[in-house]
């Protein structure tokens, strides 16, 4: 903080990390006279009205930084918070929007933005990221910000906050990370950097997941969490696809976790793309050690292997089995038809009808 100019930081944090006891307190003894306040009202899906509060509590605090500690709602609503209180403007006027060409453009935003320090929880891809997807709560819509001051200055890696997490929320954020890794090496923007960071993440997650849904180890939490510093990083030069999109689709709709209907999604989408994205596909075959048997394809391979994984994690196989209602697929492909991330996928989607037929299939 001294480095950055820091002299009244906020802290941004869920109820459950402000609680007396939590290894929160271990931030506060090391910001000591830097600390200006904590603002805990940081939720899943970072909705509007609680980015707007903490931007109030950041002006009335006089704060020069934010120090974010948590999960990915946590981080993202630091970005989202820091982007609006250096802008000055209305959510609805900054992010990312389709213009009347049918082009998404997003603004760039040049207001100088206060330094940000992470202090992740879950080994989720938003702490080294530079944009924030918040939820309007009065239209049910994602507002996507962008703006690359807005990324951290530091992120600190502690396991204290590595083992505070429920196995539950680890799990989850994994598997949105691991979602994102397959989707940026099957993305044609690829180079062999992104797939170096993109193919070690998916190995890591693919080594530890099973084990992180089973037991509290230091080692395992740590190795996902690299993974999702990897899967950050790499992504930014490849995107997403399809199934990042429905994942933000489908939790501002219905509250689920990304990174169960990420899963839900993969085997899917990798169907969808199979033609596509032959080279991605044979990057992820290596990345999970599998091989195509005789007369099989890899795309075959890799869905079988994808399934197995899943299957070993007992998390759910289809969009009914965590309440999305069928009625809602076709909102739910509009949704994300109009989502940034769409046009990475490397089979272009040609419209909302061919994003609900993907949909149907996974419900």
């Amino acid at each position: 903080m001294e480095r950055a100019g820091s002299k009244r930081a906020v802290i941004i944090c869920g109820t459950t990390l402000a609680k007396p006891g939590s290894p929160l307190e271990l931030v506060k003894q090391a910001m000591g006279s830097h600390l200006a306040g904590v603002y805990s009202g940081a939720r899943p899906d970072t909705p509007l009205p609680d980015v707007e509060q903490a931007v109030r509590e950041l002006e009335r605090l006089q704060a020069d930084a934010i120090v974010a500690v948590g999960g990915g709602s946590a981080i993202t609503t630091a970005r989202a918070v820091n982007i609006l209180h250096g802008e000055k403007g209305h959510a609805r006027e900054l992010c990312t929007r389709r213009e009347s060409s049918g082009q998404l453009t997003s603004p760039k935003l040049l207001a100088p933005k206060l330094p940000v320090i992470a202090i992740p929880t879950t080994p989720t891809t938003a702490t080294v990221k530079a944009g924030s997807a918040i939820l309007d709560t009065d239209e049910g819509k994602r507002l996507a910000l962008y703006d690359p001051k807005a990324r951290a200055r530091a992120v600190y890696i502690h396991p204290a906050f590595l083992l505070c997490t429920p196995r539950q929320l680890v799990v989850s954020a994994a598997l949105n990370t691991f979602a994102l890794a397959l989707e940026g090496l099957m993305s044609h923007r690829g180079d062999p950097l992104a797939d170096a960071m993109l193919i070690h993440a998916t190995r890591l997650l693919t080594r530890q997941l099973p084990q992180a849904s089973n037991a509290d180890d230091l080692d395992v939490r740590a190795d996902l969490m690299a993974a999702s510093i990897l899967c950050g990083q790499g992504s930014d030069y490849t995107g997403a696809g399809m199934a990042i999109p429905v994942g933000h689709a489908i939790s501002a709709r219905f509250h689920i976790d990304m990174g169960i209907s990420d899963s839900i999604m993969m085997p899917h989408v990798v169907r969808f793309n199979a033609e596509a994205a032959r080279a991605g596909i044979e990057k992820i075959a290596t990345a999970l050690d599998v091989r195509a048997v005789a007369g099989e394809s890899p795309s075959t391979a890799v869905v079988l292997a994808l399934e197995n994984l899943f299957a070993s994690l007992d998390v759910p196989r289809r969009l009914r089995d965590v309440g999305v209602s069928r009625d809602s697929l076709g909102e739910l492909a509009a949704i994300a038809f109009d989502d940034w991330f769409l046009q990475s996928n490397p089979r272009r989607v040609k419209d909302v009808a061919e994003l609900q037929q993907v949909l149907e299939g996974a419900w």
